[in-house]
């Protein structure tokens, strides 16, 4: 009997054990991501490690340590221009957001960024394939020069092939001559959503989305411009681009999903 009891205890304390291990790694992953991962992505973090574990039990142990990750604020600037007579090119995306490449399809939109200091505002190109930004610019000026600046940055960075869809709204910094002229530089093919219709933009504004909800309202205001400057180059490049897992990819980093793309294809 005493035999039984030492084999129950012991097997008790090593689930004990377990459980504090666990627990030490969903902190970790939590705090990694800036207080912004869920159980589903912490989840997904854990069965890369090889824990064997449910989502449900990731979840119930978030909530015994206190970890929420973050919500944002409802609060939109609108920052789309569609009150002009230039140019309208035709929707040639058609919310087909399914790529089979990188560089195939790119989409682009702008968003506000609250600062003490002053307005600001972001220009962010993504590639629908790796769910990379691959090109992007922050500015106090919602110009053409914003949208032109992330456009050459994004094909500096990636030297895409003929015939990439550029999509975006059908707002005068997208519709201007000067960006027009550049995608045809770049043997880009444009595209613009339908008036008023934001589903057609879907994939970027869901960036903005994140963007605002894990990081832009969950922390204090930027106070200066090149604070923000300095904290959003941190965000996108090293944590959003390398880092942060995303489920429509099999809960990997945009860039490690197209290095393993590139891998397969040598």
């Amino acid at each position: 009997m005493s035999g039984y009891y030492k084999w129950l205890t012991s097997g008790v304390s090593e689930l004990k054990k377990r459980k504090a291990k666990l627990a030490e790694r969903v902190k970790w992953h939590f705090y990694d991501s800036d207080e912004s991962y869920g159980s589903p992505r912490i989840h997904g973090e854990l069965v890369k490690e090889k824990w064997i574990v449910s989502e449900r039990t990731v979840g119930l142990i978030m909530r015994e340590e206190g970890l929420r990750s973050c919500m944002s604020r409802k609060f939109k600037v609108s920052t789309t221009d569609s009150n002009h007579d230039l140019p309208i090119a035709p929707n040639v995306l058609q919310q087909d957001f399914k790529a089979t490449k990188p560089n195939e399809k790119w989409v682009a939109d702008i968003t506000y960024i609250p600062c003490r200091q002053r307005k600001l505002y972001l220009a962010s190109i993504l590639d629908l394939f790796t769910k990379q930004i691959v090109g992007w610019k922050l500015s106090d000026r919602m110009t053409t020069d914003l949208t032109l600046d992330a456009l050459k940055m994004a094909y500096a960075a990636k030297k895409p092939p003929k015939g990439l869809i550029h999509h975006t709204d059908r707002g005068s910094q997208y519709a201007a001559k000067d960006y027009r002229t550049q995608l045809l530089d770049y043997k880009m093919k444009p595209s613009m959503s339908r008036k008023g219709n934001c589903y057609d933009n879907a994939c970027i504004e869901a960036f903005h989305s994140i963007l605002k909800r894990e990081f832009i309202y969950s922390k204090p205001k930027f106070k200066t411009v090149e604070e923000a400057q300095q904290k959003l180059y941190r965000y996108i490049e090293f944590f959003y681009n390398r880092k942060r897992s995303n489920s429509t990819i099999g809960y990997m980093s945009p860039v490690c999903f197209e290095q393993l793309y590139y891998a397969n294809m040598a």
